[in-house]
């Protein structure tokens, strides 16, 4: 799956910002659609900065590594009517001021795009449009100004409630190159003509938001998958099929009262759609069946891959060694540890990764490695899987064995080591001659006391007249 799944934080409204946030990576997520609200990052605040920073490293800290702003908020801004003022309303400075607000959020916190809908007419429609595409062009002034892109939903009982009308005023507006698509993928069940796959296929590289949830015909009602009429797996390898890399984040504002078991369901039900990436008539395709038959046979199976689909590194110009993208074995061992992660509970699964990593050699046991980093980028890692996982990277750190280390510097280790334990990791990858480049999330958790190890490193090697790595200086010369 070459996408992010997410999860709305309009679905977690009953929930502190930061614990809703830490919810949702520890279920599986790696993205998050922010909701602009009272209590959810408030736009109006007047300590915005310091808040904007703090959600920056809390998103950071919790591997949310995609995050898209959402400016659905009900009476943010007018505290008698939902929604109200629109971009259609008689004075629509306020909202052209929030989502302008939006935008400088948006581009502090790197997010893919500011998703907005039209609003709903109350007007001559003619007057509508009219007042549409003024308010949308002085947002676009600001999202040119910013270099953030902006989404437009179509929205049911909108003006603008259909895809084709959201790709019409594209072009009529001279197709902006910042201007494009967001999706909810339920609505087009309810209002479309062509099914959610195929509004897919039409939105094609304008598509840069993606909101899951199930509808039935005719009706505006978010529901759990499963209880409307969405083909939830037709949809996700529509997706795949456009090469779509953003986020696809589940939104279900009206289930905050149970948020947490709403949340678990709904990755469990995607993870459950989620189509086959393998051909099926590849030894490796073969190798997870089996294992989705038997998960037994993964101890068999294990050794056998370096054998049956070689060893050579995935990027061979540029990291001859696999340090960094890895290996062609190491990446078929990972995701036979995907594909085993969905057939056991988290204890089976921890115990059996202890397994493979005790008794391998060490292309397996980096194998296993490269599989804890798979589950991170794919969210499926939680619980007794984590602290399993971390004791296999701290293990592996103790090697001098680069290919190893390099592995264990990966995804897993940016989302569950310590700082103490994740500053040692990446001083050892600089000591045994590990690039830094395979160092997951290297900027994100460089800190101070990193930078005063590190320099205390290159203090001792200059000293000894040995040369100080180039990235290691480079990072250094960062945090000056």
């Amino acid at each position: 799956m070459t996408f992010h799944l997410g999860y709305g934080t309009n679905g977690f409204s009953n929930h502190r910002l930061d614990d809703a946030l830490a919810v949702i990576a520890d279920l599986g997520y790696t993205g998050v659609a922010l909701t602009l609200d009272h209590d959810h990052l408030d736009p109006f605040a007047d300590d915005l900065a310091q808040r904007v920073d703090h959600v920056a490293a809390r998103l950071s800290a919790l591997g949310l590594n995609r995050v898209v702003i959402e400016t659905g908020a009900r009476y943010l801004l007018d505290p008698w009517h939902k929604h109200s003022p629109t971009l259609l309303s008689h004075e629509p400075e306020p909202r052209i001021d929030f989502l302008a607000r939006a935008l400088r959020i948006a581009a502090d916190l790197g997010a893919d795009c500011v998703s907005f809908w039209s609003g709903v007419s109350t007007v001559d429609v003619d007057v509508a449009w009219v007042r549409l595409r003024a308010g949308l062009a002085a947002v676009l002034e600001h999202a040119e100004r910013l270099n953030v892109r902006l989404a437009m939903e179509p929205e049911p009982g909108h003006l603008v409630q259909h895809l084709s009308q959201v790709l019409d005023l594209r072009q009529e507006l001279g197709e902006p190159e910042l201007f494009g698509v967001t999706l909810d993928v339920g609505h087009c069940v309810a209002v479309e003509p062509a099914d959610a796959a195929e509004c897919i296929r039409l939105a094609g590289p304008l598509l840069w938001n993606v909101q899951l949830d199930d509808m039935v015909p005719n009706v505006h009602e978010h529901l759990e998958f499963g209880e409307g009429q969405l083909d939830l797996p037709a949809t996700l390898a529509a997706l795949d099929e456009i090469g779509y890399t953003g986020l696809a984040a589940v939104e279900l504002p009206r289930h905050s009262h149970a948020a947490p078991d709403v949340a678990r369901r709904a990755i469990e039900a995607l993870r459950a759609a989620r189509p086959e990436e393998t051909p099926p008539d590849t030894w490796l395709g073969r190798a997870e069946r089996r294992i989705r038959e038997e998960p037994s046979v993964i101890g068999s199976l294990f050794p056998a891959v370096g054998r049956e689909v070689g060893r050579a590194p995935l990027e061979p110009d540029t990291d001859p060694q696999g340090l960094v993208g890895g290996t062609v074995d190491d990446q078929a061992r990972a995701r036979l540890i995907t594909v085993l992660a969905r057939q056991l509970s988290a204890d089976e699964l921890a115990a059996e990764l202890g397994e493979l990593y005790r008794y391998g050699d060490d292309a397996e046991r980096r194998g296993v490695l490269r599989g804890l980093n798979q589950l991170v980028e794919d969210g499926v890692i939680e619980g007794k899987i984590s602290a399993a996982g971390a004791r296999i990277v701290a293990e592996a750190l103790r090697a001098n064995d680069t290919r190893l280390v390099a592995a264990a510097m990966g995804a897993f280790a940016a989302r569950h080591l310590e700082p103490h334990a994740w500053r040692h990791g990446v001083l050892k990858c600089v000591f045994v001659g590990v690039p830094l480049a395979a160092v997951a999330s290297l900027e994100a958790r460089a800190d101070d006391e990193l930078r005063r190890m590190l320099a205390d490193f290159a203090d001792e090697r200059q000293a000894a007249g040995r040369d100080v790595p180039a990235d290691a200086v480079k990072l250094l010369e960062e945090g000056r």
